[in-house]
């Protein structure tokens, strides 16, 4: 049995969606965004995110970025049957979402459900993903620790610099 159901966690910057769209691309596995299915507009939470991620984790595959525990629950661990765990170290973390956030700023890229970074946000709001980052890096490594060891039929990949991404993707 291969990966069918495949969970991308790390801190914000580490890579989640690009290692979500290529594992996609790789193994043909559907690939949902829980940052699309989350953000209504003006960043509101959309009611149904809940029940949409309910519904396509019921599918027997597909591969999403490991986010909203708080209001997920275990759901998407307790469904999943491999994590690739992005635990790159902080300076790398921080260069990535850095330079993410200023070309979100700089361009407006537009975002989910018409969102958009904007150069308060990046300035002021501690939820912010470059703050956020700075701030969580290592309760996140910790959490997602804890996550692991409460499911040990998971099979984990434990991924600690961008090299070592780059060989695993290869060599899949």
């Amino acid at each position: 049995m291969g990966m069918e159901r495949v969970i991308i966690a790390g801190i914000s910057g580490s890579g989640k969606t690009t290692m979500a769209t290529a594992l996609a691309a790789r193994l043909g596995l559907p690939r949902t965004e829980l940052d699309a299915l989350y953000h209504g507009p003006k960043w509101v939470k959309r009611p149904e995110f809940e029940d949409d991620v309910a519904r396509f984790t019921a599918e027997p595959r597909w591969v999403c970025e490991e986010q909203y525990f708080s209001t997920l629950g275990g759901l998407l661990w307790g469904r999943a049957d491999t994590l690739v765990w992005l635990d790159l170290p902080r300076r790398t973390v921080m260069w990535r979402v850095v330079r993410r956030s200023v070309l979100r700023v700089v361009t407006r890229r537009q975002l989910w459900n018409g969102n958009r970074e904007t150069l308060r946000e990046f300035l002021c709001d501690p939820e912010h993903p470059m703050r956020w980052a700075w701030t969580h890096h290592a309760v996140r490594r910790e959490a997602i620790g804890e996550r692991l060891a409460a499911h040990p039929g998971l099979v984990a990949v434990r991924l600690r610099n961008p090299r070592e991404v780059r060989r695993w993707l290869r060599d899949l």
